[in-house]
């Protein structure tokens, strides 16, 4: 284990904890990084808009109000 030239601790990798590694930092392997990057690629890292869920909510209701049926709830 290589210590940091300038007494840096170094950090842990967020895929997998690790201690991280200068070539693949903020990664311990070519492994993790790879990982994180199919993550962003599949969109698992994507953050929801509460709007979006919102204007679900009320399409839902409008088209209750309007005559059309809605969710069967009596279960």
């Amino acid at each position: 284990m290589a210590g940091d030239p300038f007494g840096r601790k170094r950090g842990k990798c967020p895929i997998c904890g690790r201690p991280s590694e200068q070539d693949f930092r903020p990664f311990c392997s070519r492994r993790c990084a790879d990982v994180d990057l199919t993550r962003w690629l599949r969109g698992a890292y994507a953050i929801p808009d509460p709007g979006d869920s919102e204007e679900r909510a009320a399409d839902a209701n409008d088209g209750a109000k309007d005559g059309e049926a809605g969710p069967d709830r009596s279960q």
